[in-house]
């Protein structure tokens, strides 16, 4: 994809086909245990249940269990998207010699892998789009897993509420700067949480898996002209500060299970440095230098 190409989205429509950029300041910002609280539920009650069963990992529920936490809430994978979440969760729980012992065959979805390197737009768009082109078994096993987690999603996760400070936030920055949503969830569930909580009014563009990677999306509006030192990105996890590293932008960390005081920070003193150009250098470094502290890359039963 060149500097300046939209993104080719595997929906109808692609949200940034009409962005514009209005102000001197452009700020992304993730959603899933970023702006919303949905991380521990979506997990937890939605994408575990649904792996555990599409995968036959019963007779070892709870280890898989354990390593599907670790990886997409507990550890610097945390915020990937699904689909090499889930290889990853599959692959620590073949390591695991429990496992072994109790003659469970963890699937290696070799066809998945391939996909995932090969493809930018990790969403069921463009994965049901392979599945007819190249009717690979994995593939469909994939797309057959993640539309059960979307309807899981979709009559579970109601009435999260954004975190304390997060309309503030908005509120204060709407007025000076241009804002975005750039995540890995989909795009349909993005703007049913984000409109429901009457927030989707603060933001020039939602974009979802669907879209492209965070890069491309925070990528392709950095490009309208912005000056590098006015392009934030605020996330919650190691892969929202490389996306931001990759197309020079600014970083602002949400901490997992700090989120309350991160927010809060944001609002109270955050904002206000970003805008006066005293963001950069050392104020940044330290907080993602303790931003780092929080996750751990090798799980506790490695230790």
């Amino acid at each position: 994809m060149s500097e300046t190409a939209i993104p080719e989205s595997s929906t109808d429509t692609n949200p940034l086909d009409r962005f514009e950029k209005n102000h001197e300041f452009l700020v992304g910002i993730d959603s899933d245990g970023c702006a919303f609280d949905t991380m521990e539920v979506k997990h937890k009650e939605c994408f575990i249940p649904n792996t555990i069963k599409y995968y036959r990992l019963q007779a070892v529920s709870k280890y898989a269990r354990e390593c599907a936490e670790f990886v997409n809430l507990y550890s610097k994978w945390r915020g990937i998207n699904r689909f090499p979440a889930l290889i990853r969760t599959l692959d620590l729980l073949r390591e695991r010699p429990v496992v072994a012992k109790r003659g469970v065959e963890v699937p290696q979805l070799q066809g998945v892998r391939d996909w995932i390197e090969r493809e930018t737009k990790l969403g069921n768009p463009a994965l049901k789009a392979e599945v007819e082109r190249t009717g690979d078994a994995d593939l469909k096993w994939a797309l057959e897993w993640s539309e059960a987690v979307n309807r899981t999603v979709a009559d579970l996760v109601h009435g999260v509420a954004p975190f304390p400070y997060v309309r503030e936030s908005l509120e204060k920055l709407a007025p000076v700067a241009d804002l975005i949503v750039c995540s890995a969830t989909p795009g349909e569930a993005l703007q049913k949480e984000w409109a429901e909580h009457r927030i989707d009014q603060y933001v020039s563009a939602i974009c979802g898996q669907e879209v492209g990677s965070k890069r491309e999306s925070l990528g392709f509006c950095a490009d309208k002209g912005y000056e590098k030192s006015k392009v934030l990105m605020v996330g919650d996890a190691p892969g929202d500060l490389k996306a931001a590293r990759a197309v020079g932008a600014l970083f602002y960390p949400i901490n997992p299970g700090d989120e309350d005081a991160s927010w809060q920070r944001f609002f109270d003193e955050a904002i206000d440095k970003f805008l006066n150009g005293e963001y950069a250098g050392a104020y940044e470094e330290g907080l993602i230098a303790e931003f780092d502290t929080y996750l751990p890359e090798q799980p506790p039963w490695k230790s």
